[in-house]
């Protein structure tokens, strides 16, 4: 597959089938089609107030790029602790210790935990995945 032209954000239609028709979804199989698949999502997530049809399309289109990268592009984590995980997560969100102690409901309980001082408590693991947006399974 020939990878795709630039796509600017104003020429994007706005209904489903009309996406559908420009760039018609389907399974990624190679790196061409998941960098063009990239473009069009880059393009839509551009958008500064998308239509119903270009939600659904971008949720459609998520779904297959998602599944080819947890194929194609995993990374794999099991060398990495939960403790691990959370030191990522706090970077990737420019959280500190005290920023975790005071969403764990005590300011310094965050220090503790990243210096393995107390482990995280099933009520601990739980409002970080709400906060972080994963699974529960990660802090396992």
């Amino acid at each position: 597959m020939q990878r795709v032209s630039k796509l600017r954000v104003r020429d994007l239609p706005t209904d489903f089938d009309s996406l559908v028709r420009m760039y018609p979804p389907r399974a990624i199989h190679d790196e061409v089609e998941y960098d063009n698949m990239q473009d069009v999502i880059d393009a839509l997530t551009s958008v500064p107030k998308r239509s119903e049809g270009q939600t659904e399309y971008l949720e459609t289109l998520a779904i297959l790029f998602s599944e080819y990268e947890s194929r194609v592009h995993a990374i794999d984590t099991s060398d990495l602790t939960p403790i691990d995980m959370l030191k990522f997560l706090m970077e990737q969100n420019d959280m500190t210790a005290s920023d975790l102690g005071r969403l764990l409901g005590e300011r310094s309980l965050g220090p503790k935990i990243l210096n393995g001082h107390r482990e995280l408590s099933k009520a601990h693991i739980r409002r970080l995945a709400d906060r972080f947006k994963v699974s529960t399974d990660l802090f396992l």
